[in-house]
């Protein structure tokens, strides 16, 4: 069995989990989330926490359970925490500007660009050089800092572009004469 799968998920108070036979879900203060489950793995609640066990001793299902015990992880994380991500924008006139479900960013190019966040990601910026994502659902604000990070990635040499908050550039020494 997966060592990840060996250790329960934790219910808190505020958390609603409901166990059917084809899906999971978890409601909160913070919103709902679901999962559909897979016959590979078997979940069990047991009061306040829910064990994972594999249904084979196959490959494919010991993965599974703990990918799974994952990912009920991460909603019960979200719906009662939420997930946020923050961004940096480095360059000179580089600027980021929520309005409401749209982030407008100014990355050099000659147009700017209009993000448009998707339902249950809402983007602040703080200051004209940083974005913060924030959600309930792990997956899609990652996927929404991915795709903001790839207008412009960072490049090796001066290291100009969106970053992660916690990303380090490892910064590429010129060409000498």
């Amino acid at each position: 069995m997966s060592r990840v799968a060996k250790n329960p998920v934790a219910i808190p108070e505020k958390v609603e989990v409901v166990l059917s036979a084809t899906s999971i879900a978890v409601s909160g203060p913070l919103g709902k989330l679901s999962h559909p489950l897979s016959d590979a793995v078997v979940l069990k609640r047991e009061g306040e926490t829910i064990t994972f066990e594999a249904t084979s001793d196959a490959r494919h299902s010991r993965a599974m359970s703990g990918t799974l015990r994952a990912l009920v992880a991460n909603m019960v994380h979200g719906v009662s925490q939420g997930f946020t991500r923050k961004l940096t924008l480095v360059g000179v006139g580089y600027k980021a500007a929520a309005q409401g479900a749209v982030l407008n960013l100014e990355l050099g190019y000659s147009h700017p660009i209009n993000h448009k966040m998707p339902a249950g990601v809402t983007v602040t910026t703080a200051t004209p050089t940083e974005i913060l994502l924030t959600g309930v659902d792990k997956q899609v604000i990652g996927q929404v800092a991915a795709q903001i990070r790839a207008y412009r990635s960072p490049e090796p040499y001066k290291g100009k572009g969106v970053r992660y908050a916690d990303e380090v550039v490892a910064i590429k020494e010129t060409k000498k004469k």
